[in-house]
């Protein structure tokens, strides 16, 4: 069934453009400022961040990773989930169950190689998230949706990205040499190539089928890499990229809390939520920092990876707006994201 994308509980459909425009220019300015801190406070080489930029990785990794958690307490996603065991409750289980065994089991140095793909996994998942903030910048803003041709750009871009990360894991502290530097030329191309035919598939859009919101939202998606090329320090060229994909979420997420209907209701979402992701986000930072001890501990950041790897899995099927029930669920509960603007 596909859900009804009409006004609800009320609303007017200036109030939802407002909200609507609100949502938009909030995230393109959280997503600049993400960038903007990261490259201006990124300690030199390989020193740790200084407490400030320390807590915003914190929130833009850790917490919104643990913040997933929270959409487990809504009655509808619980029973999405029942509905999908495998992608929403067996696939996290195992994924978690065995991260800690590998990473157990493995000696750093050999665990340091398997980080290569697991984070090759989570810049992929960076990728689509862009894609999904432009189709639904492109829903909000009235304008047509995004063709198959600009989804490719987008992802592509993205995938250059990767390719520059694997080419030098130096970027990710990783000490490992998978003798691909010949890479890093070829995916910055591709970057660039990527960016140049996004641009263009943009600018052969009619006016009225590029409104100013959704062109910069896509742009950001398409350029989002590009600090993989430009920068040397860890921190300038990834920190940025993982601050604006988590602010991206928590404030997506947060307006889910605050939708629906009861004041009350409202109001313990919203504290259940900020409960879910500073305290699961503060166990999962305590398990990142263990990869170079003993075997317990090991396990514990194994763990770690699996969690967040089933949080790669739970959104790609809880967000897919292509798929009724992701619509329906923003719909009942931000309704304004799920209207086209006159």
């Amino acid at each position: 069934m596909q859900p009804e994308l009409t006004l609800t509980r009320g609303g007017s459909a200036d109030g939802h453009r407002s909200s609507a425009r609100r949502w938009l220019w909030a995230t393109v300015a959280l997503t600049a400022g993400a960038f903007v801190i990261a490259a201006a406070f990124a300690p030199a080489g390989s020193a740790p961040p200084g407490r400030g930029l320390a807590w915003v990785l914190f929130a833009g990794s850790a917490a919104h990773v643990a913040s997933t958690g929270w959409l487990y307490t809504l009655r509808d996603v619980r029973s999405y989930a029942a509905s999908r065991p495998w992608r929403f409750i067996r696939v996290p289980v195992l994924l978690m169950t065995a991260g800690a065994a590998v990473a157990a089991t493995l000696t750093p140095a050999a665990m340091a190689w398997l980080l290569l793909p697991f984070f090759a996994w989570q810049f992929f998942h960076f990728a689509k998230q862009n894609l999904g903030m432009a189709a639904l910048a492109a829903m909000t803003a009235g304008a047509p949706p995004l063709r198959a041709a600009e989804r490719r750009a987008l992802i592509a871009s993205g995938v250059a990205g990767i390719g520059g990360l694997m080419a030098r894991p130096a970027l990710l502290q990783l000490r490992v040499d998978p003798g691909l530097c010949a890479l890093f030329p070829l995916s910055a191309a591709s970057m660039a190539g990527a960016a140049t035919v996004g641009i263009i598939l943009l600018a052969r859009r009619a006016p009225a089928d590029r409104p100013r919101g959704f062109c910069v939202m896509y742009l950001m998606g398409l350029f989002f890499s590009v600090p993989v090329f430009v920068f040397a320090s860890p921190y300038a060229a990834v920190g940025g990229m993982t601050i604006a994909h988590g602010m991206q979420y928590l404030l997506l997420v947060s307006l889910v809390g605050a939708g629906g209907s009861g004041e009350a209701g409202r109001a313990l979402r919203l504290a259940v939520l900020c409960n879910v992701a500073l305290l699961g986000g503060a166990v999962l930072a305590m398990g990142s920092h263990l990869h170079d001890g003993g075997p317990a501990e090991r396990l514990i950041f194994g763990a770690y990876l699996g969690t967040v790897m089933a949080h790669f899995v739970v959104d790609a099927g809880l967000w897919r707006l292509r798929d009724p029930f992701p619509r329906a669920f923003l719909a009942g509960r931000v309704p304004y994201l799920m209207r086209a603007a006159p």
